[in-house]
């Protein structure tokens, strides 16, 4: 953040709200004109403040009707145990957020799945034999309140 400036700030706030906007549009709601506001935002991609623009899908309507949050144990922390698990988990297109996280569980997962029988398959048959789960515990979204993907920059 230490290179960013009040400008530079609006321009990420801007995109967050609509990576599709043109450079025009961007340009006027920051108060730049087209072709340094174009540099910004290229200087921006290239440093890494902007990861990609992507599309928000409703879940629902492409078949992901049911989401879980699963907090994992493995047995051990040696790095080869927890090099295997995570190779496996993000070999899984279910898992579509993955946390290390401190307290009594060692990972939290986002998973997203068509029903609740395919939650419980990939439970059963994929998660539980996965290398060094000790045990999981399952969290079923029953209704979404907030789900805000901007971050709250300056």
């Amino acid at each position: 953040m230490l290179d960013l400036d009040a400008t530079d700030l609006k321009i990420l706030r801007v995109l967050q709200r609509d990576g599709r906007i043109s450079t025009t549009g961007l340009a006027d709601e920051v108060g730049l004109s087209a072709t340094p506001c174009a540099r910004r935002q290229k200087r921006l991609e290239e440093e890494g403040y902007i990861r990609g623009y992507h599309a928000r899908l409703d879940a629902k309507k492409v078949g992901c009707g049911l989401q879980a949050f699963v907090r994992i144990r493995l047995d051990g922390h040696a790095e080869k145990t927890v090099a295997a698990f995570e190779a496996a988990l993000l070999r899984r297109p279910e898992v579509v957020a993955c946390y290390a996280i401190t307290g009594s569980s060692d990972f939290l997962i986002h998973v997203m799945t068509s029903d609740l029988d395919a939650l419980g398959e990939f439970s059963t048959h994929t998660l539980l034999r996965m290398p060094g789960v000790r045990d999981t515990q399952s969290s079923i979204v029953l209704s979404v309140l907030k789900e805000e993907k901007a971050i709250p920059i300056g």
